[in-house]
């Protein structure tokens, strides 16, 4: 990607673990769930099964009260750097979504905003993290995105530019797929506009190379 010609950019991040410091859904299960929920979570990591009905049977075994939840919700620490790197992507018009297999009402409790995802998934996800991609992605060059689970795996698979780390890491290294590692969005922000910058010198160069081109036929 270091010599490409950017054109239009577009972002997907995933949000539980990525956005958040905490995956807010397994945080749910632990303090608030029955640990049923465990041998679900081992049913899905050995492709048993899909990550809706996962989350489905899951969440089936939660026994909290809305006070309970929010609570919960309202606690969780998001990344440090998430709001600059917002402010980042509205400077610079990126396209920014996020895109998740968690809960819409989580996710706008914590972000107040979140994309609304296509349905139906070929993988039995919750949210068809590709499907989204896919669809919004049309157009755009490059196609990045951000993410830390093994829910996120598909997803990596149609991004041009992946930021990966924790499980997510682990696969692109096992399936050859190329990923920039990242710890906060700090570092992915410092790295989109350091190749956002060398994108513009390159198409720069490439006007002033056709001028003189220009200049020299005339």
């Amino acid at each position: 990607m270091n010599d490409e010609l950017w054109t239009r950019p577009i972002v997907f991040s995933d949000f539980d673990g990525t956005v958040t410091q905490t995956d807010v859904t397994d945080e749910i299960l632990t303090r608030l769930a029955d640990p049923a929920w465990r041998g679900v979570e081992q049913e899905w990591v050995r492709g048993e099964i899909g990550s809706r009905e996962c989350l489905e049977r899951q969440m089936a075994l939660v026994r909290a009260s809305a006070r309970e939840l929010n609570a919960l919700i309202d606690a969780v620490p998001v990344d440090p750097g998430f709001a600059d790197f917002c402010r980042f992507a509205e400077h610079r018009a990126l396209s920014f979504y996020v895109v998740s297999d968690g809960f819409d009402y989580v996710i706008r409790r914590v972000l107040t905003a979140f994309p609304h995802p296509a349905a139906g998934c070929e993988h039995g996800c919750a949210t068809c993290k590709a499907g989204v991609m896919k669809r919004l992605g049309r157009g755009h060059d490059p196609v990045v995105f951000i993410g830390d689970g093994l829910s996120d795996r598909f997803a990596a698979r149609e991004a041009d530019l992946v930021f990966a780390k924790h499980e997510l890491l682990k696969y692109c290294l096992a399936n050859g797929i190329a990923f920039e590692p990242f710890r906060t969005f700090a570092d992915v922000q410092a790295s989109l506009a350091e190749m956002l910058h060398r994108s513009y010198e390159l198409r720069i160069a490439n006007y002033a190379m056709a001028d003189e081109e220009a200049q020299g036929n005339s």
